[in-house]
Parts: structure tokens; sequence; C-alpha cells
């Protein structure tokens, strides 16, 4: 039998959570297994039986089969295991995790996406409790975080943690790769309970109806039916010519995002933090997205040891009429979210605006006036989509306008 030894896994003095797996395949000698653990009188034997199950399944009978474990979760040591697996044999079949539907919550198109945290999809680490910093979402990411010679064991890795790990409330979203990797990525996410899919150097609509077709011809064969999202990611000069008709080229996308690392690299400029070299691109792709009726989502901030840079550039984002943007650390996910919620002068003014507007209309007044200034239509419609997203993250009451009457009266 030809030597081939398959390794899979991160190993090393700081890391955490992971495992290194080494397998050699053997003509016989049955299944030898070395475990290297700090906690191998604790869980070395359940540790050998998981990795003798897997293999078994697998059909591999004759091996050595190395462990080298820095406190790796089941279905992380699932995951490397059948990553190295797969670099020996040609096979199609999957070693699943147990999957608890009580993690799995459906999200609506116009849900909140204010912070998205992007969590490295090679980094079992970063991933479990990726959850716990509150965002909106949590991107797992199987491009540009994930080394190339590492990306088939990273999306098996993706595939069990949206089957293991809780979320909460985060939507549970994954950026695929590019061309037909990001369509081979689809198929170790689709079945198991995605609410998004980000779609990265999108130049044009048709990428996008591909990566929807593919969604449905996999959801068909697994008999999954539950609603994907799409965000494609404009990251390219040819991208932000195309905003609308990527926009429009699915009923399943829910928002556009921009990516400015890679726009500023593609029109040949460096990105500054004033920003004044991607203005033409943020804006075009926020109206795109406005005319589509979708959110519109920045680029994230790269700094991470920045906070005034960081609340500037949320501030300037809002102000361009971005909903949300990108977070590469949890330090910054309180900021994003604050910055994008509206805040209490926000929300008073709008209250007053919708107010006088209600009092007009009902007197059959055809000037509305709020002290010396006048409220035309666009300005209600404006302050109502303050009241609004304000009474959706619990600001205020719904019935805020029945309150403030009352408090009048009084």
């Amino acid at each position: 039998m030809e030597k081939m030894v398959a390794y899979s896994g991160n190993a090393g003095p700081t890391v955490r959570s992971d495992c290194e797996i080494s397998l050699e395949l053997t003509d016989r000698g049955g299944i030898v297994t070395t475990i290297n653990s700090r906690v191998l009188s604790l869980y070395g034997e359940s540790i050998r039986e998981q990795c003798a199950a897997l293999l078994d399944f697998f059909g591999i009978r004759n091996c050595v089969l190395k462990v080298n474990d820095s406190g790796a979760l089941p279905f992380v040591i699932a995951a490397r295991t059948e990553a190295a697996v797969r670099q020996i044999i040609n096979t199609d079949r999957e070693f699943l995790p147990s999957f608890d539907r009580s993690v799995f919550r459906a999200t609506a198109r116009d849900r909140f996406r204010f912070a998205r945290l992007y969590v490295p999809g090679n980094t079992p680490a970063m991933m479990i409790n990726a959850g716990l910093h509150s965002a909106d979402g949590v991107i797992l990411d199987l491009e540009d975080s994930v080394a190339p010679s590492r990306k088939d064991e990273a999306r098996i890795l993706v595939r069990n943690a949206l089957r293991q790990i809780e979320f909460r409330e985060a939507e549970r979203m994954v950026r695929i790769n590019q061309g037909s990797r990001g369509l081979e990525d689809l198929r170790f996410i689709i079945p198991h309970h995605v609410n998004l899919v980000l779609i990265p150097k999108c130049e044009d609509a048709g990428i996008v109806r591909t990566v929807d077709e593919r969604i449905r011809d996999i959801q068909a064969l697994s008999e999954t039916g539950e609603v994907v999202h799409l965000i494609p990611i404009i990251e390219s000069a040819r991208g932000v010519e195309q905003a609308f008709a990527i926009a429009t080229s699915s009923e399943n996308v829910v928002a556009l995002a921009i990516g400015l690392e890679d726009y500023t690299a593609d029109i040949g400029v460096m990105r500054s933090v004033e920003g004044t070299e991607s203005f033409y691109a943020r804006t075009r792709v926020v109206n795109a997205a406005k005319a589509a009726g979708i959110q519109a989502l920045d680029s994230v901030f790269s700094d991470t040891g920045d906070d005034e840079g960081l609340a500037k550039s949320v501030a300037v984002s809002r102000s361009l009429g971005f909903e949300g943007m990108g977070c590469i650390h949890p330090r910054q996910i309180a900021a994003v979210k604050d910055g994008f919620a509206p805040c209490e002068a926000e929300i008073e003014k709008a209250m007053k605006i919708v107010t006088a507007y209600d009092e007009a209309e009902r007197k059959g007044l055809g000037v509305v006036a709020l002290g010396t200034k006048m409220i035309d239509p666009p300005v209600a419609a404006r302050a109502l989509r303050v009241i609004d997203l304000a009474v959706k993250l619990g600001l205020i009451p719904r019935d805020w306008m029945k309150n403030r009457k009352e408090t009048i009266t009084n």
C-alpha cells in the first residue's frame, strides 16, 4: 500500500478548542490510536471511542490515527477526523452530529442587521461563544479568513458548527467562497439550517441567480424548505456599476453589502479613514439598495483598537443611508449597534413630527407646521421610520402616541 498521511486541524501553544489529526492508512493491524491531551485522564476514552465510530462509519479498518487535542469539543473532533478521511478516500458520505431544532430560528427579511460579526470558519474557539456577544448576525466565514489549503476542512467544521452551536438571537450567516468553490460550499451548509448566505466579489446578477438556483436544487435533494436569505457583497468597480441589477436579481436578496478593502484595491487606491475615495461607490450601493427596497450594509472598520475612529465611521455610514456594518472583533459590536439605533433626541423629534402630522390630517389641514418649520410627507415618512425602528428595538412602546396624548391631556 502506498503510504499517505493526511492532516487536518490546528495545534500549538496558542490553540484552544481545537485538535490536530493525522491519519495514515495501513494494510493490517487494525486501528491504532494515539491521543495527546491535557485532559487525557478525563476524556481520553471518549475521544478514542468517538474516533473509532467515525472511522468505522467510513469503512476504515486499518490505520494509524494521532489526535493532538487542545480542548476540542466532540463536533470539532468529528469535523477534523472527517476532513482527514476525505483527503485519503473518495466518499460522499457525511458524519453528521445531532441537531437540536431549538437552536434554529427562522429570520425575517427586514430584521435588524446593524452589527454582523465575522468569525473565521476554521477557528472553532471563536465560533463557540460567538452568540454571546449580542451581534445581530454571526458570519461563519469560508472565504478571506481561511487559507486556500484549509478551505475543504473549514466547510466541514462550519457544517458541524451550524448543527451544534447555539448562536442565540444572532442570525446564522455563512460567507461562501467565489465561483465553483462557493457553489460546493453550499452543499455543506444549506441542509444544516443556515439563515443567510453572503456572496463575495459579486459583479453581476447572474452570480446571484446561480447561487439561488443551486440552493433550491440542494433543498430539493435534502428535503429542507427553510428560506435562505442572500446578501451579495459589492467589492469591485464593476460590481458597483451593476449594483441595482444585483439588488433585484432574486426575491431572496435582503441587503446589499459593500467590501471596501477589495474595492479600493480594485480601483488602485489606498483606503483612508475619511473614505473620500469610496464615497461614490458607497452612495451608489445605498441608492441601489433603497431603490430595490432592501437594506444597505457598510464595510468593516479594520482598526479594532481605534474606538474613536469606529464611532466616526459609524456616524458617517449612517449619514450616507447604510443600516449596519460588519465587525471583525466582538468589542466593535456595541458601538456599531448603538450608532445605528435612533438616539433619544431623534426619537423625541420624530414623535413630535408624527404627532403634529397626525393632528393636521385629522383636522383636514393642508399645511403642517412644527414650530417655524413646515412638515411635508417625506419628512413625516422619515419620522415614521424612526418611530418604527424605535418600537421594534423596544425603545418606546407600540402605543406611544396614545400615551403621549393622554399625558398632554392630563
